[in-house]
C-alpha cells in the first residue's frame, strides 16, 4: 500500500505542475481578452483564430529568448530567484484540496485530489506563499541595478505588511470552525457559506490577496506600467517567465483558498455538483482579479501602507474581537 501511495503522490504532483503551468499561460490570454473588451480593444487577434495561439507563441518566445545575466550581478542568487518564485507557488498548492473525492471509473479506487492532507493546511499555505517573498527580494538585490534594488525594497514593505492582514483575515473563520485543515473548513460549510457570517474577513482576504499576488492596483513590486519593471528589470527569457508563472499560480492558490474558506468549497451548490461548483467559484474570483485590473488605477506606496496599517489592520483586529465575543 505504501508503494501505491508514493506512486499516487507522484502522479498528483505531476498533474498539478502540468495543469497549473498550462493554466498560467491560458489565463494570460483570457486576461488580455477581458482587458481588451473592457477597454474597447480587440486584444490578441493575429496568431490563430481570435489569437488563441498567442499562448503558444508567448511560450516559444520565452523558451528561445536570450537569457541575459548582467556582468556584475551575483550570478548564483540571480539565477535561483525565479526558481524560488515558481517553486513556492506550486509547493503551496500541495495542501489545497482542489476537488471532492471521486472513484476512478471501472475501479473501487478512491482518489483524493490533494497531495498532502495536513491538519494545519491553512498555516502551511500562508507560510509557503510568504517564503515566495524572497524571490523578488533576492532577484532585485542580486541584479546590481538601482531600480531593481528599489523594487526589492518595495517588495519587502508590501508583502510583509499584507501577509499580516492575510493571516488576521483568516483567524475569524478559523475560530468558527476550530480547525486549520482546509478539508475541515470545507466540510463545516455543508449547510451554509462562512462568507455570510464573515463578510469583512472575506473582503480583507481578497484585498490582501491582490497585494500578495502583485496585482493591480497593488502591483508595486513590479509596476509594469513604469518604464522599468522593478525587481525584474534585468530578467529576460525563461527566468522572467518563471516569475510570471509563480504570480499566476499564486492567483489560483489565493482563489482556491478563498473558495474553500469563505464560499462553501466543493460542497454541492443547489443542483450543481461540488466539483463543478468550486471550479465556477475559482473562475469567478479569477475574473474579478482581471476586472479590478481593468477598472482601478495604481496607488502610491505611501497610500498602500496607509491602507494596510491604518484601515485594513484595525478592521481585521476588530473583526477578530467581535467574532470572539459572539462565539463566547
Amino acid at each position: 500500500m505504501e508503494g501505491y501511495y508514493i506512486i499516487e503522490t507522484i502522479i498528483k504532483v505531476i498533474v498539478i505542475l502540468t495543469v497549473f503551468s498550462a493554466l498560467a499561460g491560458i489565463t494570460t490570454y483570457f486576461e488580455r481578452k477581458v482587458l481588451a473588451f473592457m477597454q474597447r480593444r480587440l486584444g490578441p487577434m493575429h496568431v490563430g483564430p481570435y489569437g488563441i495561439l498567442q499562448v503558444a507563441a508567448d511560450g516559444i518566445k520565452l523558451f528561445t529568448k536570450e537569457d541575459i545575466v548582467p556582468q556584475n550581478a551575483v550570478k548564483p542568487i540571480f539565477m535561483i530567484a525565479p526558481v524560488i518564485a515558481a517553486a513556492t507557488a506550486f509547493i503551496a498548492m500541495s495542501a489545497v484540496p482542489f476537488l471532492p473525492e471521486f472513484t476512478l471509473p471501472f475501479t473501487d479506487y478512491v482518489v483524493r485530489p490533494i497531495v498532502a492532507d495536513i491538519n494545519v493546511g491553512v498555516l502551511f499555505v500562508i507560510g509557503v506563499m510568504a517564503i515566495g517573498m524572497y524571490a523578488p527580494l533576492l532577484g532585485g538585490m542580486a541584479s546590481n541595478n538601482k531600480w531593481s534594488l528599489l523594487g526589492a525594497a518595495r517588495t519587502v514593505i508590501q508583502m510583509l505588511s499584507f501577509e499580516v492582514v492575510t493571516g488576521l483575515s483568516l483567524i475569524a473563520p478559523l475560530m468558527m470552525v476550530g480547525s486549520l485543515s482546509l478539508i475541515d473548513i470545507n466540510n463545516y460549510q455543508d449547510t451554509g457559506w462562512i462568507v455570510w457570517s464573515q463578510p469583512i474577513a472575506f473582503i480583507l482576504y481578497i484585498i490582501s490577496g491582490y497585494a500578495e499576488t502583485n496585482r493591480t492596483p497593488f502591483d508595486l513590486l513590479e509596476h509594469e506600467a513604469e518604464i522599468i519593471t522593478g525587481y525584474a528589470t534585468e530578467y529576460s527569457g525563461i527566468r522572467w517567465g518563471l516569475f510570471a508563472i509563480g504570480e499566476y499560480a499564486n492567483m489560483f492558490t489565493v482563489s482556491f483558498v478563498a473558495a474553500l474558506v469563505f464560499l462553501g468549497g466543493f460542497n454541492p451548490m443547489w443542483i450543481i455538483p461540488g466539483g463543478l461548483a468550486i471550479i465556477l467559484k475559482v473562475t469567478a474570483i479569477i475574473f474579478f482579479f482581471m476586472w479590478v485590473r481593468a477598472a482601478w488605477p495604481h496607488v502610491r506606496p505611501d497610500q498602500l501602507m496607509w491602507l494596510c496599517w491604518k484601515v485594513l489592520m484595525p478592521l481585521a483586529l476588530l473583526n477578530i474581537l467581535i467574532t470572539g465575543i459572539v462565539l463566547i
